[in-house]
């Protein structure tokens, strides 16, 4: 049996590169576990100190040879086919990181899933089915939570008595921002609002089409770019709904970050939410579905309502006492 505190040596790049949902959560769960659970683990950032666990969020080559300083745990946060409409690269260097990224998974003795969807997918790239473990993503109420936002409309021009859609991510072809466009100009009488921007330069896919777009946008389209982290929970509050017709995802962190201010949620019809958010959402397979959703949504309060209420029992489901029980009970069994 183990005796004493755990020690914890977390390793990760994700904060480096602004804009970034892995970045979120990496801060989210790395704060919870050290305020959340001081009394059990002890918890180091990119130590050179030989910890219980090492725990890497992040693929960086330097982390995958300190996986064997102590018992190592992989965060997914994409699967390599998921990178498929984030960036483009040569097709050779595709596929080598791709076979890398595997091998990074192979080599850890644990990884930790946010959606269990993905746990087929990875057994399908050899990963043995007993080493993964879905634990869901978490963000602090502390951070996000309701509150007036009407400072903020007024800092993007937008009247109070607007309606106001939000998306939220980097600017890439896989977020569906082309279709997001699209929906804005099926509905000029709405304002659309896009938090992020191009994290990852001139080889995001798509770049070429998209800056174009971001920066000769529709007139009810306001593309905010990269929106530091702390000031998101304003963004969140100044919408009336996000909006977010990804065409792949994990468990996107606006999601979480958006329900907390009890915002209703559109999303494409995609596989990957039915276990996460319970049907408590509204979703569409394509802009013209979009169109009409958001326009019910628009007009009708009780509809409205109803989604805005559905939200908070999303949110309610991954509060902050759940995720830190699983986190607590994953850590602790692996080191025994």
């Amino acid at each position: 049996m183990f005796v004493g505190k755990i020690s914890i040596n977390m390793l990760s790049s994700a904060d480096k590169v602004a804009g970034q949902g892995v970045g979120s959560a990496y801060l989210e769960q790395v704060n919870l576990v050290r305020e959340g659970a001081s009394d059990l683990f002890d918890i180091y950032i990119n130590s050179h100190k030989k910890c219980d666990i090492v725990h890497v969020h992040t693929v960086d080559l330097w982390n995958y040879f300190k996986m064997n300083k102590g018992v190592s745990v992989c965060y997914v946060h994409f699967l390599p086919d998921t990178l498929d409409g984030s960036i483009k690269l040569p097709k050779f260097a595709f596929n080598v990181f791709k076979k890398y990224v595997t091998k990074f998974y192979n080599k850890a003795d644990h990884l930790v899933v946010v959606n269990p969807i993905f746990i087929d997918d990875l057994v399908k790239f050899g990963i043995d089915r007993e080493k993964i473990t879905y634990i869901p993503n978490y963000v602090s109420r502390e951070k996000f939570y309701k509150k007036d936002a009407s400072l903020i409309r007024k800092k993007y021009n937008i009247s109070n008595d607007a309606f106001v859609v939000l998306g939220v991510g980097q600017v890439q072809t896989r977020k569906g921002v082309m279709d997001f466009i699209d929906v804005a100009n099926k509905m000029p009488d709405t304002t659309f609002v896009w938090c992020g921007g191009f994290s990852f330069g001139r080889i995001t896919d798509g770049y070429d089409e998209l800056k174009k777009i971001y920066e000769n946008p529709p007139k009810n389209v306001i593309f905010t770019g990269i929106v530091p982290r702390e000031e998101m929970n304003d963004m969140y509050n100044m919408a009336d709904l996000l909006f977010m017709p990804s065409y792949n995802e994990l468990f996107p962190m606006s999601i979480l970050e958006a329900i907390n201010s009890s915002k209703p949620l559109l999303l494409r019809d995609l596989d990957l939410y039915k276990d996460i958010l319970f049907e408590k959402y509204m979703k569409g397979t394509n802009n013209d579905e979009f169109v009409s959703k958001l326009n019910d949504l628009k007009n009708d309060k009780k509809l409205y309502d109803k989604y805005s209420k559905l939200s908070n029992e999303i949110s309610e489901f991954y509060s902050k006492e759940h995720v830190l029980e699983i986190w607590k009970e994953f850590y602790q069994s692996i080191v025994k």
